[in-house]
């Protein structure tokens, strides 16, 4: 990213990397990396937490999944495409149009939810799901680049895990909403029109939340240092920048991970969580799922952060645990695929107050699940922060990641929908997981330095 020289400093113009005048002691400044994550977080608290609860009820909430199943597979074709350039709207636009945009696509997606508990008809939601896939492209390229680029470099699993604990809040808040809407509906199929509209209040506050998102060059951190010197980019630019990913050799170690992030959703949630469990058990677990994610990216962005202090040694640690703890939940998944399949389901679905004894191994491993996808994707996501410090370059980075996890989704909601084997959609899951893992070793040893990128240059020689 270019400075311009009546931009610069005298300290900067005579070569220096003098940074600004540290802005004193005063805790809690919106300008900060720490409030603009927070603020972030929220954001995502009110739009993707709202949409994963929403979809962690198997179905939508509705009896049949099918229309669902295509509505998320609109979605994660869309959100391939505008995943990949979410990270060159980012730069045109910045993070105030960029957010606002996307997250205005979520409140239409949980409102043709609202049409098809009345008519009975798919083509709104394919379609609304589209336009999500579109608007979560552009919402997840800047948060991207907000959670990766603001933070201090030697900092950012602390704030990964901060935000992800904020936006997997939302997750437990909405699996609350059907839980207490539908609480006294023990044999319903489907949730009530309440359900769907608290979503969408939510959704729209995330809307206006989104406006108090600031560029990275308003951001000052607590040592007195810009986040990055932007200056936006034009469309020329970007495009070429992003067809480039696909030749970048670090973004080709992460697109097994970045397939696999996502693709095990539609196994859980529909096929786990709908098939073992009654509608207002599904809420209820939501609430220790969402909640789970909350603590394993807290642990995780520890392991990140603070276990040694070699950060390649702290990247070689966290793909470790990962490994091991993924590798035993999936084992425990494998034990219980063994007890159903879609020609023998259960008789009667378990019920968190009637159910007993039958009800805690199901739900402990569909809570283990919520864990281990906030340890991974956090991973990765430091994994991203370590390999650059600008905003231009991580909104880039986190757009092909997302993007990827897109078309990894879109073919897993299909999976689904042509009633794969429940043991085979397991074992696939469990398999892409452990492929990923070896290949981001090799992307710490090749890549990942132990001194801080703010030392690296851009393509003009500037600092950033």
């Amino acid at each position: 990213m270019n400075v311009r020289d009546d931009e610069k400093t005298p300290a900067e113009t005579h070569g220096g990397a003098e940074k600004n005048k540290p802005p004193g002691d005063k805790k809690w400044r919106f300008n900060s990396p720490l409030a603009q994550v927070t603020l972030m977080g929220f954001v995502c608290f009110c739009c993707p937490g709202m949409f994963n609860a929403l979809s962690g009820m198997g179905g939508g909430g509705q009896v049949d999944p099918t229309a669902a199943n295509n509505a998320n597979t609109a979605v994660y074709t869309a959100f391939t495409v505008f995943g990949v350039l979410g990270g060159a709207f980012y730069n045109v636009l910045g993070p105030r149009l960029t957010l606002a945009a996307g997250c205005s696509t979520y409140v239409l997606y949980a409102g043709s939810f609202l049409y098809y508990n009345h008519h009975h008809h798919q083509a709104f939601a394919i379609v609304a799901g589209a336009l999500l896939g579109c608007g979560a492209g552009l919402l997840w390229a800047g948060e991207g680049a907000v959670m990766t680029s603001y933070p201090p470099p030697h900092r950012k699993g602390t704030y990964i895990a901060l935000f992800w604990s904020i936006f997997n809040l939302g997750g437990v808040i909405g699996g609350l909403i059907p839980f207490i809407l539908n609480y006294n509906r023990s044999s319903a199929a489907s949730v009530n029109d309440s359900t769907y509209i608290a979503f969408m209040c939510f959704m729209f506050a995330g809307v206006l939340l989104s406006f108090g998102i600031l560029p990275a060059n308003s951001v000052i951190r607590n040592d007195g240092s810009k986040c990055s010197a932007v200056k936006y980019s034009r469309p020329s630019t970007e495009a070429a920048a992003v067809l480039r990913l696909f030749l970048d050799r670090k973004m080709l170690l992460i697109v097994p991970a970045a397939w696999a992030s996502n693709f095990f959703y539609s196994y859980q949630f529909n096929n786990v969580n709908g098939l073992l469990f009654n509608l207002r058990t599904r809420g209820f677990n939501n609430v220790f799922y969402w909640g789970a994610q909350m603590v394993g990216s807290i642990a995780i962005g520890y392991v990140m952060d603070f276990s040694f202090k070699s950060r390649r040694a702290r990247g070689f640690a966290g793909i470790s645990l990962v490994a091991v703890v993924g590798t035993a939940i999936w084992g425990g998944g494998l034990a219980n695929q063994h007890g159903y399949s879609l020609n023998n389901l259960p008789e009667k679905k378990l019920d968190f107050k009637d159910s007993g004894v039958e009800f805690a191994g199901p739900f402990v491993l569909y809570m283990s699940y919520g864990l281990l996808d906030a340890m991974y994707q956090s991973m990765v996501y430091w994994l991203i922060g370590a390999l650059a410090d600008d905003s231009q370059t991580l909104s880039r980075y986190s757009g092909f990641y997302k993007g990827v996890q897109s078309a990894g989704a879109a073919v897993a909601w299909q999976v689904d929908t042509r009633k794969v084997p429940l043991m085979s959609q397991l074992i696939v899951n469990w398999s892409l997981t452990s492929v990923s893992y070896p290949l981001l070793v090799l992307l710490v040893y090749l890549y990942v330095k132990d001194q801080d990128n703010s030392d690296d240059h851009d393509d003009s020689g500037n600092k950033v």
